[in-house]
Formats: C-alpha cells, sequence, structure tokens
C-alpha cells in the first residue's frame, strides 16, 4: 500500500477517489492519527497531512513518530513525501521540483527513532541512502512522464541533498551560506525524522520537493509567506498529476 504524506499547501486530497477515513491509534499519542483512505488505478491510498488538516501543527510539533507508525499499522509499504523547501541550488527555481537523494540533518529535540526501550537491543539502521532508490526512479518517471505527455513544462531536479532545520522561523543568510558550503541544494523542515522513523519501520520513503522560494539571502527580495501561498497553489495541480502517475506506475 502506497501512502501520500501531504506538506504544506497540500491538506486536502483530490486526484484520488476518497472511499474513507481511519483512527489509527498508536503508543506514541494519546489520540488516533486519522487518515484518509482512496483509491486509484484500483489500489489503496492512504493520505497523511503531516502538519494537521487545518495546517496547525508546526514542524518542530508534528508527531513523526504516531504518523509513521499509524501508516505502518495499516500496511503501508511505500511513502511519497511532498515537502515545500527553499531552493539553494541555482536551478531550482521557485515553481519548480526536486526529487533528492540525499539530506544532512541540522533538527534538534525531536522523537527521532522508534528504539527508545532501554531493555531492547540497539538497532542501527542503514541510513547511507536516505530515500529509497526505486521509488524515487518512480517519482521521476512520472515527474518525466506529465512534462513530456501532459505537457506541464515544469523544471525537475533529479537529485539534490535535503538539509533539514528545526524551524518554525526560517533561515538567516549566514546560516544559507552555511547549508551552500555543506553542499545543500534546498532547504526544509519535515524530511526528518520521518525519513528515519520510515527506514527503521521498513517502508520504502522518497520526497517530491516543491521550491517555494529562493532561501534567504539568494534574493534581493524579503521572504513573503503570501508569495509562498501563491506559489504552492500554483504546483498542486502538477503535484496531483505526478501522484495519479506514481500509483499508476505501482499499479502495473
Amino acid at each position: 500500500m502506497l501512502a501520500v504524506i501531504g506538506g504544506t499547501g497540500l491538506s486536502a486530497i483530490n486526484c484520488f477517489t476518497i472511499v474513507g477515513t481511519e483512527e489509527v491509534s498508536t503508543s506514541f499519542s494519546s489520540s488516533a492519527v486519522e487518515v484518509t483512505i482512496c483509491e486509484s488505478y484500483g489500489q489503496r491510498v492512504a493520505f497523511l497531512p503531516r502538519h494537521g488538516a487545518g495546517r496547525t501543527v508546526p514542524p518542530h510539533k508534528i508527531n513523526y513518530r504516531a504518523n509513521i507508525a499509524a501508516l505502518k499499522k495499516l500496511g503501508v509499504e511505500k511513502i511519497v513525501a511532498i515537502n515545500a523547501v527553499g531552493a539553494i541550488h541555482p536551478d531550482l527555481m521557485p515553481g519548480s521540483f526536486a526529487v533528492p537523494h540525499q539530506l544532512i540533518d541540522y533538527s534538534h529535540s525531536r522523537e527521532s527513532t522508534f528504539f527508545t526501550n532501554t531493555d531492547a537491543e540497539v538497532i542501527h539502521i542503514d541510513f547511507t541512502a536516505p530515500f529509497a532508490e526505486e521509488l524515487r526512479q518512480v517519482l521521476i518517471n512520472s515527474a518525466t512522464l506529465i512534462n513530456t505527455v501532459g505537457g506541464r513544462g515544469v523544471s525537475v531536479l533529479n537529485d539534490g541533498v535535503y538539509g533539514v532545520t528545526q524551524g518554525p522561523r526560517l533561515e538567516t543568510a549566514a546560516e544559507i551560506m552555511k547549508l551552500k558550503s555543506d553542499g545543500c541544494d534546498m532547504v526544509g523542515m519535515t524530511a526528518m525524522p520521518e525519513a528515519a522513523l520510515a527506514r527503521e519501520l521498513g517502508i520504502d520513503y522518497a520526497c517530491l520537493a516543491i521550491s517555494v522560494n529562493w532561501a534567504a539571502g539568494l534574493s534581493e527580495d524579503l521572504i513573503s509567506l503570501d508569495e509562498i501561498r501563491a506559489i504552492l497553489a500554483g504546483c498542486i495541480g502538477t503535484v496531483e498529476s505526478v501522484l495519479q502517475s506514481v500509483v499508476a506506475e505501482l499499479s502495473t
């Protein structure tokens, strides 16, 4: 089963047929995780907005463990995450997309592992490649198909390093220069610990990143939330087309 985790700008899903909701209880939250169950190409697809239905949960307060554990309980084997990012790479202009292949985690103080029981064996996951390559290629193929057949004409960076910051504030210009010198091509706040938690539970995880602004100091303009929202609104149609293509490819 495939799951889509929606980020900023994607708190609801319109490209699939909604068939119901599941309230999934986990040991990581006192309240159940609400997951929308959809169908497409004869396949069930789970949809989970990581910031909540009304985008009320900031990045550093998301209960990543409850979200990933709930998806695992539903039988999810693959996750496509949608993440809004600030662009550092010169080819990742606002309104374009990336399918990152690596990440650097600068976040802190987040519950980042399921292995917290001191009586249990210590588990060290292999995180050399944080994004599942096979699923990454499905995303790249789908984005390419949407461009060539669907005529979308959007730019897609087929790799890149995602720098994960703590938030909820945006970064300083000096911090972006450090991230750039570290090799980051984009900056966001939500890929970790989401990617690592998925790996701990054996779920393939890949990310479709939406560039919503130039990162701090890389443009003469100040970062405007209104402009970010406008760019996200203009990208949703492409995101949904890519997701439909992903489900179609996975169903063959």
